[in-house]
């Protein structure tokens, strides 16, 4: 076996061919669609510089949680257009499991901020 078997080319004749007939400017303007995906830069720094506890932080549990919040609410805002979305929607599973583990760290270290937290983003009724 010192050269090794080398695969056949009619399948990619048959993928080539594909190709060619799949029509890439729709693919193309689909992609370069003006929708805006996710937070910017600018979003996120903002929401850092509301919800931060002192000058260096970008870190704390209350940076996250509100960070997290901006993200579910965007992909919440997202699944009214495109309810077939499930991996999106597996995506957005994760966040709200993580936001959830966040928010039980902070209740258990320190109930006041927890509260405080809760009533900025209005996260309960």
């Amino acid at each position: 076996m010192s050269g090794g078997a080398a695969l056949p080319a009619q399948p990619i004749l048959r993928l080539k061919t594909r190709l060619n007939n799949f029509s890439t400017p729709c693919l193309t303007e689909f992609l370069l669609k003006e929708e805006d995906v996710g937070l910017s830069t600018e979003d996120k720094q903002e929401i850092i510089n509301r919800y931060r506890l002192h000058d260096a932080d970008t870190g704390s549990p209350e940076v996250q949680v509100a960070i997290l919040s901006e993200r579910i609410s965007y992909l919440t805002d997202h699944f009214k257009t495109h309810a077939k979305d499930h991996h999106s929607r597996r995506g957005l599973i994760k966040l709200v499991g993580q936001r959830r583990r966040l928010l039980n760290y902070l209740k258990n270290k320190d109930i006041e901020r927890y509260r405080a937290l809760i009533e900025q983003l209005g996260l309960r009724k």
